[in-house]
C-alpha cells in the first residue's frame, strides 16, 4: 500500500516565515495524539527536529512529523487559515471520517 507523505501549502511556509520559525530554530511539528471529543487530535507547536521526524521543507523553513502520526495524516493538506473567528495552521485530512467543530479533533 502507498502511503503520501501530507503536503505543506505555501502559505503555510509563508505564515512560518513571518514569525520567524527557522530563524529561532524551530519548526512547525504536526502530530496526532488520542484525545479530543472525537477520538484523536491534532498538536501543532514549534519543536526542534527529532531523529524519526519526516521533515517537509519550503521557503526555507520545516514542517516536522513524527513516524507514529505520519499514518495518521497521509495524503492530508497542512495550511494556514485567516478568517473572522481568528488564524491558524489548518489540517484537511481525507482520512477523518468525522471531526467537530473544534477543527483540532477527528475519528478514522
Amino acid at each position: 500500500m502507498l502511503t503520501l507523505p501530507p503536503k505543506v501549502t505555501e502559505r503555510a511556509f509563508e505564515r512560518l516565515a513571518e514569525i520567524g520559525a527557522a530563524a529561532q530554530g524551530k519548526a512547525l511539528r504536526v502530530a496526532v495524539e488520542g484525545g479530543g471529543c472525537s477520538g484523536f487530535q491534532y498538536e501543532i507547536d514549534l519543536d526542534e527536529p527529532k531523529e524519526d521526524d519526516l521533515i517537509l521543507e519550503g521557503q526555507g523553513e520545516k514542517v516536522l512529523i513524527d513516524s507514529v502520526s505520519l499514518p495518521f495524516l497521509t495524503d492530508a493538506v497542512i495550511t494556514f487559515s485567516e478568517e473572522l473567528i481568528g488564524a491558524r495552521f489548518v489540517i484537511e485530512n481525507p482520512n477523518a471520517t468525522s471531526s467537530c467543530g473544534c477543527g483540532t479533533s477527528f475519528s478514522m
